[in-house]
C-alpha cells in the first residue's frame, strides 16, 4: 500500500478562515473586473481608428501592459490567502462588473467604455476595503490601494481626452 503523501499544514496567517474566503471572493471579483479591462483594453488597442489613432492606440498598449501585470498580483493574493483564483473566461464574466463591449465603437466611445469600466474597477476594489480593514490585512489592502490609484488616474486621464 502507498504512503499517502503528508498534507500542507493549515493556513495561520493571523487572519480567519471566514475573513480569508470573503477577501478572496472580493478579491476575484477584481481580477475578474482587471481581466475583462485588460482584454477591453487589448481588444481597443487592435481595433482603434481615426484622427487620434496614433496617441490612442500607444495610450491603450500602456495601459493594457500595466493591466496585465496586475492580474498576476491580485491572482497571487488570492492564492496567498489559501483559495484557487478564477482563470477562465466563464468565471470572469460571472464574477465581473463590467460587461463586455461588442462591435469595434468608434474611437471617444472606446475612451468612454475604457472610462466606466477603469472606475467599475476602482469601485471593486474599494468595496473590499471594509472586510481587508476589519480583518487587519494589511497586504491586502496595499494591493487595493494600488489598483484603485492606478484605476482613478487612468480613469482621469482618459476622460480629459473627452473635454472639449
Amino acid at each position: 500500500m502507498a504512503k499517502k503523501a503528508p498534507s500542507a499544514p493549515a493556513i495561520d496567517i493571523g487572519i480567519s478562515d471566514t475573513d480569508r474566503k470573503k477577501i478572496a471572493h472580493g478579491l476575484s471579483a477584481l481580477l475578474a473586473d482587471s481581466y475583462t479591462l485588460y482584454l477591453m483594453t487589448h481588444n481597443f488597442h487592435w481595433n482603434v481608428t481615426g484622427p487620434q489613432f496614433n496617441s490612442l492606440h500607444t495610450m491603450f498598449m500602456g495601459q493594457y501592459t500595466e493591466q496585465w501585470n496586475a492580474l498576476d498580483i491580485i491572482a497571487e493574493r488570492i492564492r496567498a490567502l489559501g483559495f484557487p483564483a478564477p482563470g477562465t473566461y466563464k468565471e470572469f464574466v460571472r464574477l465581473a462588473s463590467i460587461k463586455e463591449v461588442e462591435g469595434v465603437p468608434k474611437a471617444n466611445d472606446m475612451v468612454r467604455h475604457l472610462v466606466a469600466a477603469q472606475e467599475a474597477t476602482a469601485r471593486t476594489a474599494r468595496k473590499l476595503f471594509p472586510i481587508v480593514d476589519a480583518a487587519n490585512d494589511q497586504p491586502t489592502a496595499d494591493v487595493l490601494t494600488q489598483r484603485i490609484d492606478v484605476h482613478e488616474k487612468t480613469a482621469w486621464m482618459l476622460r480629459s481626452l473627452l473635454e472639449e
